[in-house]
């Protein structure tokens, strides 16, 4: 690298660039995985972290908003906490690295750093455009996670945790994820911090649904105050399959998710549901880009936004139909409570439609708590502050309740009265 190239990269950007540097010789793959690895820091290295000037990242100027980047700490220990849900098989990755795990009865699970040492995960080691920084920053640091294949056919009837719970310093993670052919499963992927330090955290989960299969995946993500947490979802759905995606995003810093959805197989149904809540002076942005391509498919997405403080939010969503994906079924909203005059929340909702035969709408809304109800309650007796977090409360649990599974939405629910009790 040239003195110039040096004096162009911000101080997040150099410390990525010395923090590969300084663990390329320890992180796991073959020739091929490190060639890629090479490959996709340098294209980070040229291009620079993205700023608003790339359409994508326009509400989320990345290299402005990440001032700095903690170095690695792969040896700060931490410990796998309780399960979400009490009945729950739980597979951790602690500090980054996949943990001894219990075997699960018919589903095929390996930690991610097999494949990266044979070499089988280089193919997918990649930027999915251009623009692609999580895809770039993951792909060259990632070490760990899991692959999990549930066969063709077969029935998982409890709730299976991943658990990735970190201290400090640098994670990066990959959770490949195959749904066979009639399967049925639901997946729960949780992001924690167990201490007060800062860390940067990047992963990426690849969901493939097969003919047929149905599958519940839910992403909980409860990041400490500092921390920057770097996620993206990529999803295939094949012909017949149903997935509900839930994505919970309820701490961090400065906050990235991206959902990269392809409708693939005719018959397929996608609900995707999300709630953020937003406090103090932390930077949400949750970015939809999803794909009808095939005839007959359908889709809704809805989320619900709770604002406080001096808080940031960005939603983008995207929906884009292919000239032969007639009968499309396709619907977007996005509602958002804001409780501050100091908060933000950007909304931008695409359609894209390049075919004729369809129904597709968006919708987005930005409000107060409306007065009417909070008289209703208050002319019952309930004190104003009570009444309030009743009303918010009831917000966003009704989107938790589209889960149906008791457990788990009495599990998320408390996920959510515990951070509003404390930042409300």
């Amino acid at each position: 690298m040239n003195i110039q190239t040096i004096n162009r990269l911000t101080p997040a950007e150099t410390a990525l660039v010395e923090a590969y540097t300084a663990q390329v010789g320890e992180l796991p793959g073959d020739g091929a995985v490190i060639g890629t690895r090479d490959r996709l820091l340098d294209d980070l290295k040229k291009s620079g972290l993205p700023t608003r000037r790339v359409e994508a990242w326009h509400y989320t100027d990345l290299k402005s908003l990440l001032r700095n980047v903690p170095a690695a700490a792969p040896t700060v220990s931490v410990d796998a906490i309780a399960p979400l849900v009490g009945d729950a098989q739980l597979l951790s990755v602690l500090q980054g690295t996949a943990s001894e795990f219990v075997a699960i009865d018919g589903v095929e699970i390996a930690p991610f750093a097999a494949a990266l040492s044979d070499g089988s995960a280089a193919a997918g080691l990649v930027a999915l455009d251009k623009d692609d920084a999580i895809g770039k920053i993951n792909g060259s640091f990632v070490r760990d996670g899991y692959s999990i294949n549930v066969p063709a056919g077969t029935s998982v009837d409890a709730p299976i945790e991943i658990q990735a719970v970190h201290g400090a310093g640098q994670v990066h993670t990959r959770f490949p994820v195959t749904f066979g052919a009639g399967s049925n499963a639901t997946i729960i992927e949780r992001h924690q911090s167990a201490t007060g330090e800062a860390a940067f955290v990047s992963t990426i989960s690849e969901l493939v649904l097969e003919e047929g299969a149905e599958a519940v995946f839910i992403i909980l993500q409860q990041q400490g105050a500092d921390d920057t947490h770097l996620g993206q979802v990529r999803v295939k759905l094949g012909r017949n399959a149903k997935l509900k995606l839930f994505v919970v995003n309820v701490g961090g810093k400065l906050v990235r998710q991206e959902l990269r959805i392809d409708v693939e197989g005719e018959g397929s149904e996608l609900t995707l549901r999300g709630v953020n809540l937003l406090g103090q002076e932390t930077h949400t942005d949750v970015t939809l880009v999803l794909g009808h391509n095939v005839p007959h498919t359908n889709s809704t997405e809805t989320f619900r936004n709770v604002v406080f403080d001096r808080a940031k939010g960005v939603f983008q969503g995207m929906i884009r139909v292919a000239p032969d994906a007639q009968k499309t079924d396709a619907k977007m909203a996005c509602n958002t409570l804001l409780l501050t005059d100091d908060g933000e929340f950007a909304v931008k909702p695409e359609l894209e439609i390049f075919a004729d035969d369809v129904i597709c709408g968006h919708g987005a809304t930005v409000a107060d708590i409306d007065k009417n109800h909070l008289y209703y309650l208050e002319s019952r007796g309930i004190p104003e502050r009570k009444a309030r977090a009743m009303l918010v409360n009831a917000f966003v649990a009704e989107i938790v309740e589209e889960l149906e599974d008791e457990k788990l939405v009495e599990a998320l629910e408390g996920v959510i009265s515990a951070w509003l009790e404390k930042h409300a």
